[in-house]
């Protein structure tokens, strides 16, 4: 058995280990288990029962690590995706007036979609015809859009009377405990503490304790109860199957779906110095999306934080399925995680937001054709509350300026596809 492992994970030719590779899950898994409790009260933020949404998050990534592990055979971590999360709860069901059961819907046919763009030449179709400028602006959109979300949860800013927005009261004790937070977690950060989110979360929780916010009656009982997660687990809803917002809401989370991950498995194997798995892992990373809707959760995509676990030495598909087989054991611990207060995941919010913020650097300002649509998509993703709407208006304007412009063939004939789709969207969503 073992030696049919060493030949499946090649672990002989890339000179791993398998003492290495589990050193390298375990990393990685301390790394992104915060992702447990900032998900799951994202996902409670649609409507799902937060012990529901717990056991979703880490049933998700299971399934996400050993399918990565698997089938991509690298050491990418699958779980469900921070700014995916956030389009999910606050754009599709929030905004949009979906229920969860109906969000569910959407990410089942967005990963029906999904796997048929990862099972065909499309994917290299569309990832070409994609401006780089507009795929980067989209993270950063994101970025700024779970900072915002993230200053809003910790209570340090508040809808304003005379504007949009206002500062918070520091006098508030929810309010000091995020910003005490904030200060270990960006240290912890910034100093590459291993596991230092999962450290942000349990400090977070002791200080929220210290100020007389914990709530302990949260965490009654000491056995996992399934039955509130048997009503989430397979509910998924088509009743609005028929409606225009349904569509609109399909149609932009596959769109975030597909440039997110093209771009992040892109690195990930670009960093192994392996190209040849991207498509392997691509597909693995579809299959999960798919299944995400059955399992009750918002989709996953191949994490940032798999970096840790290649930093640690990991370099086969084994790392990722030790670090799935470490989610099995937090599902032991899900009284403590509902625990965690806002005040606790606040932080971790502003700080990857900040670090999607980056790929600002990326971004051709000499070129305002190129500059502009970006821009604009930057800021209306976070204004608007929405990604579908900030991301449609980006599409719409890149065509627009490069035909004023004389530059009608530097787009794309897909590209003028993609933006008349975002167009007619963004119109039938107004007149609906």
């Amino acid at each position: 058995m073992k030696k049919w492992l060493n030949d499946y994970f090649q672990l002989g030719r890339l000179n791993a280990t398998w003492k290495g590779e589990f050193f390298a899950g375990t990393v990685g898994f301390f790394t992104v288990v915060y992702i447990v409790a900032v998900n799951s009260l994202i996902l409670a933020e649609a409507g799902i029962p937060l012990e529901a949404a717990i056991i979703a998050t880490i049933i998700t990534s299971i399934v996400g690590c050993l399918l990565m592990g698997f089938l991509g055979k690298i050491p990418v971590l699958l779980v469900p995706g921070m700014g995916i999360n956030a389009l999910f709860s606050y754009t599709i069901v929030q905004s949009m007036g979906l229920t969860w059961q109906e969000a569910l819907g959407v990410v089942f046919i967005s990963g029906l979609l999904f796997m048929i763009v990862a099972f065909t030449k499309l994917a290299e179709i569309v990832s070409a015809s994609i401006p780089a400028s507009l795929k980067e602006s989209i993270t950063v959109g994101l970025g700024l859009f779970l900072m915002l979300i993230g200053l809003e949860k910790g209570g340090i800013v508040e809808k304003g009377t005379n504007s949009l927005i206002s500062l918070g009261s520091f006098s508030e004790p929810h309010v000091l405990a995020t910003v005490l937070t904030f200060l270990v977690s960006i240290i912890l950060f910034l100093r590459n503490v291993k596991g230092n989110f999962l450290i942000t979360i349990i400090v977070g929780t002791a200080i929220s304790w210290m100020f007389g916010l914990l709530d302990i009656s949260k965490a009654k009982g000491n056995s996992i109860q399934l039955e509130e997660y048997k009503g989430v687990f397979g509910h998924v809803s088509f009743e609005q199957v028929m409606t225009i917002p349904f569509w609109v809401a399909v149609f932009s989370l596959t769109m975030v779906l597909v440039f997110e991950n093209i771009g992040l498995v892109h690195n990930h194997v670009t960093y192994l110095k392996r190209p040849n798995q991207f498509k392997k892992a691509f597909q693995a990373n579809s299959i999960s999306v798919f299944l995400s809707s059955l399992t009750g959760s918002s989709p996953t995509v191949s994490t940032v934080e798999s970096t840790a676990s290649m930093a640690a030495g990991g370099k086969t598909g084994v790392t990722a399925v030790v670090a799935g087989l470490l989610f099995m054991c937090s599902i032991f611990f899900v009284p403590v995680i509902k625990l965690i207060p806002d005040s606790a995941i606040a932080p971790i919010l502003m700080i990857i937001g900040g670090l999607m913020l980056q790929n600002i650097r990326n971004l051709d300002v000499k070129d305002l054709s190129e500059s502009f649509p970006s821009f604009f998509i930057i800021a209306m993703i976070p204004f608007t509350y929405s990604i579908a709407d900030g991301m449609a208006i980006g599409f719409i304007l890149y065509p627009i300026l490069k035909i004023a412009l004389g530059k009608a063939k530097e787009v794309s004939l897909p590209l003028y596809l993609i933006s008349s789709l975002f167009l007619i969207n963004f119109v039938l969503q107004y007149m609906h």
